[in-house]
């Protein structure tokens, strides 16, 4: 889908400190100093328009939350989610995901979700999808002792290869579900796209993984 340019977005994103992070290699080993509170850190790779973490941060008061997305003309709709809900536990970074060692040390992060992630299907473009080898070694160096990923996606081919890619790494398998919705996991939030694919009538599917570090 094409997106629509928004020219004034990046001035919007540097008029709102308190919810964007600029400069964030500033603040690698240092994250908790940026949060009222010191407590875990969860961070969303791919935030889209921030239904996600913001409403997580609502529920889970004792996290504190980043919100990572590429597109300037998407994480906007993210910032006005957070203007609106003063949410003191939740932060957005206008980064690129497969540089996160940059602005994370080992050990700042203790889990990381991906929602419905791009699944790149051409072959030729595997190294581009986020449970790809390379980007799983990202989230080893940055996340702490047996950090989690939490992914979501209504693409079986995604989820049948990320499985085999998770299982490829090492990585502890705790929870799988084919069928989210008509599961018995509790607590679940939907992000837009959750809710435009599954009102289609779409599966959901859904897995926890673990490192063994």
């Amino acid at each position: 889908m094409r997106l629509r340019n928004k020219p004034w977005a990046e001035d919007k994103l540097m008029e709102y400190p308190q919810y964007v992070v600029h400069e964030p290699e500033n603040h690698r080993g240092k994250w908790s100093e940026l949060f009222a509170v010191e407590q875990p850190l969860h961070i969303e790779i791919g935030t889209g328009k921030g239904r996600f973490i913001t409403e997580m941060a609502k529920a889970n008061p004792n996290v504190n939350y980043i919100g990572i997305e590429l597109q300037k003309s998407v994480i906007i709709s993210a910032l006005d989610r957070l203007i609106e809900s003063e949410l003191p536990n939740c932060k957005l970074m206008n980064v690129d995901a497969a540089e996160l060692g940059k602005y994370f040390a080992p050990g700042d992060v203790d889990r990381v979700y991906l929602n419905f992630s791009d699944p790149w299907p051409k072959a030729r473009h595997e190294k581009r999808r986020l449970t790809f080898k390379s980007f799983l070694a990202v989230y080893e160096e940055i996340l702490g002792k047996k950090g989690e990923i939490h992914f979501k996606t209504d693409n079986q081919g995604l989820f049948e290869y990320s499985l085999m890619s998770f299982s490829r790494y090492g990585l502890l398998l705790k929870y799988v579900s084919l069928d989210l919705h008509q599961s018995d996991f509790e607590g679940n939030i939907m992000t837009e796209y959750e809710e435009k694919f599954s009102s289609r009538g779409n599966r959901i599917y859904r897995c926890e993984v673990q490192y063994q570090n």
